[in-house]
């Protein structure tokens, strides 16, 4: 009895942990200008034995609060970093803070109906803060469902869960602000789309969690997400020179993570976890055209992190550290034999807090 008693509380905790990012991932993934509009907490405390109060989280509702923030100015052509940049005082620097409120209603062990409400506050500076914006507003809201494969809890201690929400077209995709042009004339102008909450079109995402027992009470974790834009363009104009960018792209955005989690021996509700994670926009998306403007590329991260767990609450810490960037070749840069840049963040700090009632 004892046995099953623990391995329903290890389930059951990682359904708080994964849930949040089953139903934030959607919203936006990468680091500085390549993507990111998105939360991620950290998988963590898969064989959390010492949380008894999470037995009652079979059902009933689960509310997490997310927060992410970072500073995108490492400017990046592929792999290679533009120094010069730096050194001409030339860079962008995009400061992004995210917001997250995500609900998971808990209808059996094994089904749960997910929505997700992001938000975002940035600024950035450009052309040695000559130019300064401001922005923030709500992002794309997402509403699905969530399965695990086998019923909770499962015998060999292992378990997959799947889940599909529709994105539907409720971000802030065209904020503006005043641009001061060469010779002091301004004009006003929507911002970058790096700093747009959202990108205002409709959307679909897949995402899976895995986990799994391994030796000496540790587990391995996968978590893999990918968010489907079918719409070609968003509308909304960037004021570009360059021929095809003169309208934003709807993207795709994905998000990979693996890594292994314990529970810290006679800390009571602790437990560490430490990973990798890739994320990214795609060169081309999986469904309808790529044209418009883009940043396709990928940041490669380590990730170290923690999850706390106090009777109904489970507070998730992260900090992904960028391992490898590359801003890939757009469709309009192979079309024009070119390579765009994008500045990308050293870090992000990654923050959530959930509770069930």
């Amino acid at each position: 009895m004892k046995i099953m008693k623990n391995a329903v509380v290890g389930t059951i905790t990682l359904v708080v942990a994964v849930i949040p990012f089953a139903i934030s991932s959607q919203s936006g993934l990468a680091q500085g200008c390549v993507a990111a509009h998105s939360p991620q907490p950290v998988i963590s405390g898969l064989d959390s034995i010492n949380h008894p109060g999470s037995t009652n989280l079979l059902h009933g509702l689960t509310i997490t609060t997310g927060f992410r923030t970072y500073n995108s100015f490492r400017h990046y052509v592929g792999t290679v970093y533009q120094e010069q940049r730096a050194e001409k005082h030339n860079e962008v620097l995009n400061h992004v803070n995210l917001y997250d409120l995500s609900l998971n209603y808990q209808l059996n062990p094994r089904w749960s109906v997910i929505a997700n409400i992001p938000g975002m506050s940035a600024t950035r500076h450009q052309h040695g803060n000559v130019n300064q914006y401001r922005s923030g507003g709500i992002g794309d809201v997402t509403v699905g469902a969530q399965a695990w494969i086998w019923r909770p809890p499962t015998e060999s201690h292992s378990n997959i869960a799947l889940s599909a929400s529709i994105k539907l077209p409720t971000g802030i995709n065209d904020a503006k602000g005043t641009t001061i042009l060469s010779g002091g004339q301004t004009q006003t102008r929507p911002f970058d789309e790096s700093i747009q909450p959202g990108d205002g079109t409709w959307g679909f995402s897949l995402a899976t969690v895995a986990y799994r027992e391994l030796y000496f009470h540790t587990y391995g974790y996968f978590t893999g997400s990918w968010l489907f834009s079918p719409q070609d363009t968003t509308g909304v104009k960037t004021f570009r020179s360059h021929p095809g960018e003169e309208i934003n792209s709807a993207t795709d955005q994905y998000l990979w993570r693996g890594g292994v989690s314990r529970a810290v021996p006679k800390l009571r509700g602790l437990a560490l976890s430490f990973g990798g994670r890739m994320e990214g926009i795609p060169v081309r998306d999986a469904f309808g055209a790529s044209n418009g403007f883009r940043r396709p590329g990928y940041v490669i991260s380590i990730e170290p992190g923690l999850i706390y767990s106090y009777r109904r609450y489970e507070l998730n810490v992260s900090g992904p550290w960028a391992m490898e960037r590359n801003r890939k070749r757009s469709v309009t840069d192979i079309a024009h034999n070119a390579h765009g840049d994008a500045a990308f963040s050293d870090y992000t700090v990654i923050a959530s807090l959930s509770r069930s009632f």
